[in-house]
């Protein structure tokens, strides 16, 4: 598997409803649901089960479960080393938990990133200065050769 290999399992996503838990192409997913149905997709089975989560899940708490899982199954990558099929996470708010996940489309001067939006479904959207500043971690998936 290379990052091409997840950017394209990714983008056949597109179109694909916004729904809060779930994650069914076509039917309807979440930024999580995203990475679960590409997950299943080239590597098999999901690691570990998801248990239910709330709108405001770990903020609570304060906890980094996000980031924590992800760290769990995906290979961390150093800031500054993109390329196409990175996981990104991303934190919405300052001070707030990291909880909003997207995969690198391309790279470069027409940057972007695909993404389950709320009232947006999947899209794949451009990797301006708003989005880059959010992120805080960066992750590409097992065995993933480039």
């Amino acid at each position: 598997m290379n990052g091409r290999d997840v950017v394209a399992a990714a983008r056949r996503w597109i179109g694909t409803p916004y729904v809060h838990q779930c994650s069914a192409r076509a039917a309807g997913c979440d930024c999580l649901g995203l990475l679960r149905g590409v997950w299943r997709e080239l590597c098999g089975a999901e690691p570990e089960p998801i248990p239910p989560y709330s709108m405001d899940w770990s903020e609570p708490q304060g906890q980094e479960l996000l980031w924590a899982a992800a760290a769990r199954h995906l290979a961390v990558k150093a800031p500054g080393d993109e390329a196409p099929g990175d996981v990104l996470l991303f934190r919405m708010r300052a001070g707030a938990v990291a909880k909003h996940l997207g995969i690198m489309g391309r790279v470069g001067a027409r940057a972007s990133f695909i993404h389950a939006y709320s009232g947006r479904g999947v899209v794949e959207s451009p990797l301006g200065a708003p989005w880059r500043r959010r992120i805080v971690a960066r992750f590409e998936f097992p065995g993933e050769t480039g």
